[in-house]
């Protein structure tokens, strides 16, 4: 029998205008001072104003900091922190992607902690506790609502991670109403993302457990189900709200089974050319799962059976149905308008060497890929989706 533990939210709304809880939700929490952390494009698109509003009208002040940019460095946060503690903040608000989402988590636990944000990058080293936190996803992909991780941008092209369960949140809040609309390219990057945060938890090497496994399937089903529809249609509210409900649980497999070498070869793609998040594991999750195929077939057989099962009679191996999920991948990366190939998103051949040495530093995510992967392995699978 494996041992292992799971942790996860302490609660979860999912429901078209679920958002108008918001300020039940604060009185429950004890939340009289709440600060809201986002970015200018949600302030802009009005989501800040919608959310807000069942606040205004139970006559509570609500601060906003809306300057968190993609990939937020380490200056944005420590911004976000001093104006919460000018504010007397005694609540925070997460809202919009992933970016807002991480951002919201340090600031509710530097706004109430003498802990510096320099030594808690890495796993279990925060001390202190933090603020009383809201999550409000806007958008189907990092599942960051779910999480007990924060990524920020520590130099021109490196991340750390703050890994800790006390940045689990208190209440994790879907509402479809607010994805309405969201940019298709945005819809298909965000929810490529969430399906690998699936694949990569159901096939995590060291903590994959029940309980991630029976969240990274569902949630799979879920997204493969209405990715396309929500690409295709951007109003449709019950496809939108499966997506925030399948990136969710993919978020909170992956919380407890981590990601692997998708994601640690994605990230120097996004910190050197700044490409978004998605589109940095779209690019190289073909390549990946084929030089994973010797060591996971037979769980990526799985995979298949759920999102591409066989016909009665096939009789298909391992092997084979691991072929059809890369081929469904594939075609799926086409038909949501994705570029294929990193030569096609400005990155040229003479720069794979040093993506491949940068994927190396990623050791706290490679030590989950279910096979060894070397930095001539790296180079490899950059090549062949170059």
């Amino acid at each position: 029998m494996n041992s292992f533990s799971f942790g996860t939210v302490a609660s979860l709304i999912s429901a078209p205008g679920a958002v108008q809880q918001l300020n039940n939700i604060c009185r429950q929490l004890k939340i009289q001072r709440p600060f809201i952390v986002t970015d200018p494009g949600i302030e802009k698109s009005g989501l800040v104003a919608q959310a807000m509003y069942p606040l205004s009208q139970a006559g509570v002040n609500c601060e906003c900091f809306t300057q968190v940019i993609a990939d937020p460095p380490e200056n944005i946060i420590l911004q976000a922190v001093e104006m919460a503690k000018a504010c007397a903040a005694d609540g925070i608000i997460g809202l919009g992607g992933g970016s807002s989402l991480d951002t919201a988590k340090l600031v509710a636990l530097l706004a109430n902690s003498d802990e510096r944000l320099v030594d808690i990058y890495g796993v279990d080293n925060v001390q202190g506790q933090r603020l009383p936190l809201i999550m409000i996803p806007t958008t189907a992909g990092t599942g960051s609502e779910v999480t007990a991780v924060a990524i920020v941008t520590t130099g021109n092209t490196t991340k750390a991670g703050v890994v800790s369960p006390v940045l689990f949140a208190d209440v994790a809040l879907l509402d479809a109403e607010l994805t309405l609309g969201l940019p298709p390219a945005t819809t298909a990057m965000t929810g490529i993302d969430a399906m690998v945060h699936a694949i990569e938890a159901y096939t995590s090497r060291l903590k994959k457990n029940p309980y991630s496994d029976m969240l990274a399937l569902h949630a799979l089903k879920l997204l493969s189900a209405n990715l396309l529809t929500a690409f295709s249609d951007g109003t449709d509210i019950e496809a939108r709200q499966q997506m925030l409900l399948g990136a969710c649980l993919a978020g909170q497999a992956f919380a407890n089974a981590p990601v692997a070498a998708v994601h640690a070869l994605a990230y120097p793609l996004g910190g050197h050319f700044h490409l978004p998040h998605g589109l940095s594991n779209s690019l190289v999750l073909p390549e990946v799962l084929k030089f994973n195929a010797t060591s996971a077939a037979s769980l990526y057989a799985d995979l298949a059976d759920l999102i591409v099962p066989s016909k009665r009679g096939e009789g298909l191996d391992a092997q084979a149905k691991t072929a059809r999920l890369i081929d469904y991948f594939i075609q799926l990366i086409d038909e949501l308008a994705l570029p294929h190939r990193l030569s096609k998103v400005g990155i040229k051949q003479s720069d794979l060497p040093m993506l491949a040495k940068d994927a190396m530093l990623q050791q706290r995510l490679l030590v989950n890929n279910p096979r060894e992967l070397s930095e001539h392995d790296a180079l490899t699978i950059y090549q062949n989706s170059f």
